[in-house]
């Protein structure tokens, strides 16, 4: 009877390899009310989701609600955000991606307006608005391709906060595995040919195993050359 290799294990949804979800903070979008009318808020804390590599910016409006908000590069406790029509053009206001004006870098982009946020949302990332056209807009996205939004999607003026996040080493294995166990992620990760051959296809020195594999092959064992015409050097 074989034995399912490690990448089949860890989709089986063990608590092993389960992210710590229940760690992490609410949902950091946009609300669905006051789509059109313009809210006022304050920062009240930045705090850190080990959910997100961005710091996220808890903000309390006039009416008592309070909603976390990825943060921008310069926001800070006690600093005054605007969202909705109408907002001015300051770093960490929410405006329609149909009120910014070209050029203007900005994240947490609505697909459909409504739905929160998401598109550019990782740490040091920003889009710039490059064009408006009618009831639509496009977009320069991070990976330099452009993208046609409605006018109406949502998004924050400004840069992702924490984009030097990856100038400090991580120095040792151990804050490492932290920060991968935090997502649920496997660390370390090795070769698949320095594995033993119960743990997976290409362990054990690899002698005789077929490096082609099936097209059909189920989730985790579809390793190595898929549906290969042919393998090998080509003389």
């Amino acid at each position: 009877m074989g034995k399912r290799i490690i990448s089949q294990r860890r989709g089986r949804g063990s608590p092993t390899y389960r992210a710590n979800s229940h760690k992490y903070l609410p949902a950091a979008k946009y609300s669905s009310k006051d789509k059109t009318i313009s809210v006022n808020g304050v920062v009240i804390d930045i705090k850190h989701d080990v959910g997100k590599n961005a710091p996220v910016a808890l903000v309390k409006f006039e009416n008592n609600d309070t909603q976390h908000m990825i943060a921008s590069e310069g926001i800070s406790v006690g600093k005054g955000v605007c969202i909705g029509v109408g907002s001015n053009f300051d770093y960490g206001n929410v405006l329609p991606v149909g009120d910014i004006p070209e050029g203007t870098p900005i994240f947490n982009i609505e697909n459909v307006p409504g739905d929160g946020g998401k598109f550019v949302r990782s740490s040091g990332m920003s889009a710039i608005v490059s064009s408006h056209s009618g009831t639509t807009t496009v977009v320069k996205l991070p990976s330099k391709s452009f993208k046609t939004f409605n006018s109406f999607c949502r998004a924050t003026i400004g840069v992702v906060a924490g984009g030097e996040r990856k100038m400090k080493p991580f120095a040792k294995a151990g804050n490492k595995f932290h920060n991968r166990k935090a997502r649920g992620k496997l660390y370390p990760t090795v070769s698949k040919t320095a594995m033993n051959a119960v743990d997976h296809k290409f362990g054990g020195d690899n002698k005789g195993v077929c490096t082609t594999t099936s097209r059909n092959a189920p989730p985790g064992a579809k390793v190595g050359s898929i549906a290969a015409r042919r393998t090998g050097k080509k003389r």
